[in-house]
């Protein structure tokens, strides 16, 4: 077999031989030898690629407008970037996520390819950098520093409507759950104790609401993204750039990305600073934590099915076992525990790397950006699942729920406005020794008529759902147990 066709590209270093197919080049071809760590390739994340070329377009319309780019060049630079917005070209893309330079990498093998692309396009030889140069055309008014964490913040958006939108339709799907088991009561539970009752749709509901709220929270982490340093170039001094050009970049990379990015008011701050990501990452993890928590409900609730709470039933996904024959798990609850459990780690990741930044650089951004993004991703798809494989399927144990709510200590809670504290301490002992049905000692007591304990212990007033409207009587706990609170229960 004959070898791979190559050409050879020298930079500073020296040269290498480059495959003669590939749009990468020198840089991207070292970036491979140096950091043969993740196995995981930046084109993992299609909106940072997307969000690379877009700064890339970005600044050769402005360097254009601004005469710094011949209108030919920056043409075929622009025509490229197209291309790779449309989904071309993103496995050549190849540096891994995690990298030493502070993204240098990232931002060469962009330059490489999109400078290939439209020396192709031009009807030229990959390589033939005099004619278009990664380095002076492609590049031109751009440094890595200002580059990356802009099209970082880019990407974050991106991905963060992919997330919105997941969020959103799993709290649809809680809330439809809610409307679904609105009359199903149940014995709500603090501290893993037996409490008073509840229907399993407030349950379902509180989770819908949970969720609604953190999408609220996520929302306004929009803004924490729209200051870019782009037009800082090295250190946000804005060397080699034309003083016009950041308000020119940013004027077009607004209409190319369709957000509202603004430059920010000082460029050296901006260059050094990562609290942005830090604060992002803190509300990812708010939202992880919440859907974690979600998931541990699901599990414990439909825990069994027989010796656990067995309140509801998760959609058997596969066999749990490979001894134990029947047995199912909760593998989509569990599958998003573990993901928060990541989010929780990458948030205290991005962390350290925010603390870790020198003077005017913070040379950890490359983890900074795999942290988040995947994050994102992973809770995104995390919802999907959630949603499609575990909630839209969930089903009540009502007989179980029915039972347990009937002999339940708690519900003699709502008797007391009617016969005492006293009494109904008495009752509550008596139902835990002999396991029967409050309602029934009630009325054998004559504290209550069967008519009157009904309507009390209504779902709709057990859970809140009706109140009680008329003045509840004032009951002496020393009074011998006659029937009381008539007048109250007439309402």
């Amino acid at each position: 077999m004959s070898e791979r066709p190559t050409r050879t590209e020298t930079d500073s270093l020296g040269s290498m031989e480059i495959p003669s197919d590939a749009y990468w080049g020198i840089h991207t071809a070292r970036a491979f030898e140096n950091f043969d760590i993740s196995k995981r390739p930046i084109s993992v994340y299609p909106h940072l690629i997307v969000a690379l070329a877009s700064v890339k377009q970005a600044a050769a319309r402005a360097n254009a407008e601004l005469g710094s780019l011949n209108p030919e060049k920056a043409e075929l630079i622009d025509r490229a970037c197209q291309r790779v917005i449309d989904g071309e070209f993103h496995d050549e893309f190849c540096v891994g996520v995690i990298q030493g330079g502070a993204g240098t990498s990232t931002n060469m093998n962009a330059n490489e390819v999109i400078t290939n692309i439209a020396l192709e396009m031009a009807g030229r030889e990959k390589g033939d950098y005099a004619f278009i140069s990664p380095y002076d055309h492609t590049n031109r008014s751009q440094s890595t520093n200002d580059v990356y964490p802009t099209a970082i913040k880019i990407a974050l958006a991106r991905s963060l409507t992919d997330l919105l939108d997941e969020l959103e339709l799993l709290r649809q799907s809680f809330a439809a759950k809610g409307q679904e088991f609105r009359h199903v009561l149940k014995v709500g539970r603090t501290q893993l104790q037996d409490a008073v009752p509840m229907t399993l749709g407030q349950e379902f509901h509180g989770f819908a609401t949970t969720l609604g709220e953190d999408h609220g929270r996520l929302s306004e982490t929009i803004w924490l993204l729209a200051e870019i340093n782009l037009g800082a170039t090295a250190i946000g001094t804005g060397i080699t750039a034309d003083p016009r050009y950041a308000s020119v970049v940013v004027r077009h990379l607004n209409e190319i990305t369709g957000l509202k990015l603004e430059t920010a008011p000082d460029l050296v701050e901006s260059t050094s600073d990562a609290g942005a990501f830090m604060s992002f990452s803190s509300a990812l993890k708010r939202s992880a934590i919440k859907l974690s928590k979600i998931c541990n409900d699901l599990r414990l609730l439909s825990s069994g099915p027989q010796a656990g709470f067995g309140e509801i039933n998760l959609p058997a996904k596969q066999a749990g076992s490979s001894i134990m024959p029947g047995k199912v798990n909760p593998v989509i609850p569990e599958v998003m525990n573990q993901i928060a459990f990541s989010v929780v780690g990458a948030d205290t990741t991005v962390t350290m790397a925010a603390e870790g930044g020198q003077l005017q650089l913070n040379a950890f951004e490359p983890v900074i950006a795999h942290s988040l993004l995947q994050s994102i991703l992973w809770m995104a798809r995390g919802c999907h699942t959630l949603r499609v494989n575990s909630v839209d399927g969930i089903t009540a144990n009502e007989d179980r729920l029915e039972t347990m709510v009937g002999t339940s200590v708690g519900v003699v809670t709502a008797l007391t406005p009617f016969i005492g504290y006293t009494a109904a301490a008495a009752l509550a002992k008596t139902a835990l020794l002999t396991n029967r049905n409050i309602a029934d000692l009630v009325v054998e007591a004559d504290l209550m008529t069967r008519e009157e304990v009904t309507k009390q212990l209504s779902p709709a007033r057990l859970s809140g759902l009706e109140a009680i409207t008329t003045a509840i009587p004032v009951i002496d706990g020393d009074a011998e147990h006659t029937p009381v609170g008539r007048e109250a229960t007439e309402s």
